[in-house]
């Protein structure tokens, strides 16, 4: 079986969308990287964007219009009628970007309508374009281990965009199209710049319309039950919530109905067919002379199946190539001090056990909030200790979720009083109180040199209601101003090396690590509780983001209750479940948090940790590259995932758990597809004997294994 005959099947295996034999690509994307490079082409009548995966067409006279956006793997049509290529909303009227009205059949499109359409008469026309070389969107810095720094390459598409209208002279709009190398990805924000002497209200901002081929036909139905999955996944960089899912967390994805669709099988015309992106909360910005608005950066990730393995594939893939220092995953502790000592000593565990940074920890000794010339000299010498041993130093900071005062507080807009926020009470980042914390943190980190923060409650998508915080000027711009004001700070520190923790989404601005999805009280359960758990919140909290993305929580010392049973120390005393703990996270590339106040009691304890830590460097690119995920943790019987990467001589390393008080021996299939491997494999378990096996037509091994009682093994595929 051919390399195009086996992918065909593999995605149509997936349930995946059609595939013409004649758009088939020469390889599968996610195992063997693709040749051609994204190039703009201009012919007389259109702009053309390509990459071998995926293509975008825009007619560009009478005015633009995108008729032609095409999956080239699956040989799917996106669109289906013609819509702007933006909306902007200013002083309370919404005014298209480009596009061309009359299309009079809206279930498809034809070119040869093209004759019949025309530009409204207050559309915003189309005026020339540029083509420039991608350039990242943060100037980050990576100070601590990442697999490799390469910058995706590409090219940008800038259409540019004037009124008609007078009274909108020196309003003038591009529309950037981002095109990527190697991934079917289309990147679109918006610009608005103000050349004129007077002030424009910049109510919304549409950065994406498109008219898109409906998913599911239904003759009944509302919006909500039909729309599940697309083949277009689409993110922004805005969103919030502290879901810490993204799905859960976006502000900005609307998919609409489109009355105007008369054919479409849905009585009531409800089929959820016309995509939307821009913020819930118009940002109500005023535009000052002189000023330019930047939209929110969409980010179009054309896919080429249902199968949720897959898809989470291919997302994992974006955030590696639009968010490159999400790969950085620095082995820390979580430190619990109250003296100088306990960090020095930390400091010293970490060096001698191969960690390579300590994170003081929420209720540990440290305030970055304390601008004063002692504090800042007593962290600064602490930091130039750490790094003289060669460990990063990094610490907790609580933002949202704590109450300031009346004068810094939310104010509810029901209410006009403080409260109402999302953790009831919380400060306004526009508050004067607000404006201060991020100059604090920022002159914490310039000061003392600090490589890690931990943002504890970062801005949640709170609106004030205040009309005096310097921040923003009243309930309108409230969020949009906020959000600024955070991201703002999240790029400052990135492109300054700092590593960053958040329990939110903000990846796509400079955020390095979120939470894996866990509740904290399953913490005081027990350990042989928490194993399975622990297995758990890795196979779900992995589908849709790298492991690198991702910490656990292992509690050294009691935490939110619970007794002996629930905690590791002594830790001399239960170094089965300590190392079991380890090699769980450490074997998923899953960084945790080991909160306590030592890594080791004993040199035997120490012993295991720096084995551990050994075991898991020496194997650290194949552990952090993308998993496989086999068979969920339910306790009855055998678990485990595979990570997966043809660009290593390691091409797979499988993981697999007995939960169960026997001994077990099983027999699986183990999925190789992704490995790129197509012939035979080599298995060798724990790095001993090797043993060939051969691949299947599905690209499978059958392997047998024998796990101890409540332990663990591991193969090394190559």
């Amino acid at each position: 079986m051919n390399k195009n005959t086996f992918l065909l099947s593999i995605i149509f295996l997936l349930g995946s969308l059609s595939l013409p034999a004649q758009n088939l690509p020469p390889a599968d994307w996610l195992v063997q990287p693709v040749q051609q490079k994204a190039e703009i082409i201009k012919n007389p009548q259109d702009i053309i964007l390509q990459n071998g995966l995926v293509k975008r067409v825009f007619r560009v006279s009478p005015n633009v219009a995108c008729y032609d956006y095409i999956n080239l793997t699956t040989g799917q049509q996106l669109i289906r009628g013609i819509r702007p290529e933006a909306k902007i909303t200013v002083n309370g009227k919404e005014y298209a970007i480009g596009g061309l009205r009359g299309q009079k059949e809206n279930a498809y499109f034809l070119p040869e309508w093209f004759k019949n359409m025309s530009t409204g008469p207050e559309d915003f026309i189309y005026e020339g374009y540029t083509v420039s070389a991608l350039t990242p969107f943060l100037n980050w810095k990576a100070a601590t281990w990442i697999p490799n720094q390469n910058q995706p390459s590409g090219k940008v598409l800038t259409l540019k965009f004037k009124p008609q209208l007078k009274e909108l002279e020196g309003l003038s709009v591009a529309v950037h199209y981002e095109i990527y190398d190697g991934i079917p990805l289309i990147v679109k924000w918006v610009s608005v710049e103000n050349t004129s002497r007077k002030t424009f209200l910049l109510n919304r901002v549409v950065n994406e319309v498109l008219a898109t081929v409906e998913e599911e036909s239904a003759v009944v139905g509302k919006p909500d039950d039909m729309l599940k999955q697309h083949g277009l996944y689409v993110e922004t960089n805005y969103a919030f919530n502290n879901a810490m899912k993204y799905r859960l967390s976006d502000q900005t994805t609307h998919w609409k109905t489109d009355s105007t669709y008369t054919s479409q099988v849905n009585y009531t015309y409800e089929t959820p067919c016309l995509l939307e992106v821009y913020p819930k909360q118009d940002p109500n910005e005023e535009l000052e002379p002189g000023e330019t608005f930047k939209s929110v950066r969409t980010h179009e990730l054309l896919m080429d199946s249902y199968d949720r393995q897959r898809r989470g594939l291919m997302i994992k893939r974006m955030y590696r190539t639009v968010a490159p220092w999400t790969m950085q995953n620095p082995i820390f502790m979580h430190l619990v001090s109250k003296t100088d000592e306990q960090v020095t000593r930390a400091i010293d565990q970490c060096a001698a056990t191969g960690y390579e940074a300590v994170i003081l920890s929420f209720g540990s000794h440290l305030n970055m909030e304390d601008s004063s010339k002692a504090n800042i000299s007593k962290w600064k010498a602490l930091a130039d200790y750490a790094h003289k041993k060669g460990i990063l130093l990094g610490g907790y900071s609580l933002f949202s979720s704590r109450r300031i005062s009346d004068e810094h507080d939310v104010v509810d807009p029901k209410t006009g009083k403080p409260g109402g926020a999302f953790f009831g009470h919380a400060p306004c980042f526009g508050s004067k109180w607000g404006l201060e914390y991020r100059d604090k943190i920022q002159y914490f980190f310039e000061q003392t040199g600090f490589d890690i923060w931990e943002n504890d409650g970062p801005y949640p998508g709170d609106v004030c209601a205040s009309t005096v915080h310097p921040g923003h000027k009243g309930l309108e711009d409230s969020q949009w101003k906020q959000m600024e004001i955070q991201k703002g700070l999240y790029h400052w520190l990135n492109e300054r090396g700092v590593y960053i923790n958040a329990p939110d989404w903000y990846f796509l601005d400079g955020t390095h690590k979120i939470a894996i999805g866990y509740r904290e009280v399953n913490f005081s359960l027990s350990r042989e509780q928490q194993r399975i758990l622990n297995r758990q919140n890795i196979h779900d909290g992995t589908q849709e983001k790298s492991a690198s993305m991702s910490w656990g929580f292992v509690p050294l010392t009691r935490y939110q209750g619970g007794g002996p049973e629930a905690i590791l120390e002594p830790l001399s005393e239960h170094l089965k479940d300590y190392e079991q703990l380890m090699v769980q996270y450490y074997g998923a590339g899953v960084q945790a948090c080991y909160r306590g106040p030592r890594l080791y009691d004993t040199e035997e304890t120490r012993k295991v940790v720096a084995g551990t830590i050994g075991w898991y460097k020496k194997y650290r690119d194949i552990l952090n590259s993308d998993m496989i995920h086999l068979r969920r943790a339910d306790g009855r019987d055998w678990d485990g995932f595979i990570h997966v990467n043809p660009e290593l001589k390691e091409k797979g390393f499988l993981m697999l758990y007995n939960p169960a008080k026997e001994k077990i021996t099983r027999t699986i299939k183990v999925p190789l597809y992704y490995t790129g491997l197509t012939d035979k494999a080599v298995f060798k378990e724990k790095g001993g004997n090797p043993r060939q096996l051969h691949l299947d037509r599905k690209h499978e091994v059958e392997l047998t294994f024998t796990i101890e009682p409540e332990s663990y093994t591991w193969f090394l595929v190559e």
